[in-house]
């Protein structure tokens, strides 16, 4: 069985964001080895929450893919350089985007706070999934992060309160995660596997 690591939020990283605009609090991340914990570089993934207060133009994360879900407030559209506009206004629904796309935030009605995952590309499947009670996901990914939105009541394979803004983190699959009471995302992070080789004959 697999060890579920209670996140609490008094040790939450704050890291200025790479374009020094705003600050990320990082919720969970991994690191290659050697490489500093909360800078930009040497970052393998991370999962944090921001607030965005104003329209402001997004770091260049080139090479990473990103999932961005509004947590709090709404009215947020994602202006991407090209004339392609991302509807975020819905809470609760996450987008996908690329790193390396030139964007600008645009806010409806005021600020909003987002949940950003994200992860190198070369290495990395991410997904986020909202999930209240009632919902079940089974947790085969090479970690998983349960993020409460609000007071909730989870299970994997033992149950787990959350008051809102803790998480559990997962390492390694696990049975499942039931949610018996209120709202969580699941972030999942999950080593690509190898493409086999057409000349590999096994």
């Amino acid at each position: 069985m697999n060890a579920v690591v209670r996140l609490d939020p008094r040790a939450y990283r704050r890291t200025p964001w790479k374009n020094g605009g705003g600050v990320t609090i990082d919720v969970a991340d991994d690191y290659a080895p050697g490489a500093e914990p909360g800078s930009w570089s040497g970052m393998l993934w991370r999962l944090g929450r921001t607030r965005i207060e104003t329209p402001a133009p997004f770091s260049d994360l080139s090479g990473f893919d990103r999932i961005l879900t509004v947590i709090g407030g709404r009215g947020l559209w994602l202006d991407i350089e090209g004339g392609i506009s991302l509807d975020v206004r819905e809470p609760l629904r996450p987008v996908r985007f690329r790193g390396e796309d030139r964007i600008v935030s645009r806010l409806e009605a005021g600020p909003v706070t987002v949940l950003n995952l994200l992860a190198d590309r070369t290495t990395y499947d991410i997904d986020v999934a909202i999930l209240g009670g009632g919902d079940a996901r089974p947790l085969d990914a090479t970690v998983s992060i349960v993020y409460a939105l609000e007071d909730s009541a989870v299970a994997i394979d033992q149950s787990y309160p959350l008051a809102t803004d803790e998480a559990l983190r997962v390492d390694g699959a696990a049975s499942s995660l039931k949610v018996a009471s209120g709202r969580v995302a699941l972030a999942t992070v999950g080593v690509k596997r190898a493409m086999p080789s057409v000349h590999d004959t096994r």
